[in-house]
C-alpha cells in the first residue's frame, strides 16, 4: 500500500455518503424534481398578496350575480349588506395602515364599530347583456361608517403613546348585480 491516508480518505468518504443518504433528508418518496424540490423563499409582500387576492375571489367581492326576475307591484330587495369583512378589506384598500416597526412605531385599530347606510337602490330598464341576456341592472350603493380607537405606540427616541378614541374612517362600496328578465325556465328549450 503506498497511499494509505488516500484509501482511508475515499473509504470514509463512501461511508459519510452513505450516512448521509440514510437518513431522512432526502426524498426517497415520490418523484423526484431535481432543483425544483427544494422550497423557493417568498416575500412576505407577495404571500400576503397572493392570499389576500385568492380570499376576494373565493368570497366573490368582485363578481356581479344574476338573480331571479323581479316581480310586478313588489319593491326590488337588495342583496345582503357588505360583512364586516369586506368593509375591513375595502378600508386597508382606501387607506393602508401603516406597518411599522415592532418596538419602535407601533399602530393598531382596536374597538372597531361599522355601521352600515343604504344611499341609493336603483334598477335601470331592461337593456341586453352579452352572454347573459335581457337583464335589469340593481345598483345598491353603501356608506359604511367605521368607528375605531387609533392607539400609536412609538418606542424609540422617547417612549409615548397617543390614543385618538374617536377615529372615523368612512368607505363606499357597491353592490352592483343583475336580474333576469322574462320566464327563468329553460327545461323547454331542447324541444
Amino acid at each position: 500500500m503506498r497511499y494509505p491516508r488516500l484509501h482511508t480518505a475515499a473509504i470514509g468518504l463512501v461511508l459519510m455518503t452513505g450516512l448521509l443518504a440514510s437518513t431522512g433528508c432526502n426524498m426517497s418518496y415520490g418523484p423526484r424534481f431535481g432543483v425544483f424540490a427544494y422550497p423557493i423563499p417568498v416575500s412576505p409582500y407577495l404571500q400576503h398578496k397572493l392570499e389576500s387576492d385568492s380570499w376576494e375571489q373565493e368570497h366573490g367581492y368582485g363578481k356581479v350575480p344574476v338573480l331571479e326576475p323581479l316581480v310586478p307591484g313588489v319593491a326590488p330587495i337588495a342583496m345582503d349588506p357588505p360583512s364586516h369583512d369586506e368593509v375591513i378589506r375595502a378600508l386597508e384598500r382606501a387607506r393602508p395602515q401603516e406597518r411599522g416597526i415592532p418596538f419602535m412605531y407601533e399602530l393598531q385599530r382596536n374597538n372597531v364599530r361599522i355601521v352600515t347606510d343604504v344611499i341609493q337602490d336603483q334598477v335601470d330598464p331592461v337593456r341586453v347583456v352579452p352572454l347573459v341576456g335581457p337583464v335589469q341592472a340593481h345598483h345598491v350603493h353603501y356608506r359604511c361608517k367605521v368607528y375605531f380607537s387609533e392607539v400609536a405606540r412609538v418606542g424609540w427616541p422617547i417612549p409615548y403613546t397617543t390614543t385618538n378614541e374617536d377615529a372615523c374612517e368612512i368607505v363606499y362600496i357597491d353592490h352592483d348585480h343583475l336580474h333576469m328578465v322574462g320566464n327563468p325556465d329553460v327545461s323547454g328549450l331542447g324541444q
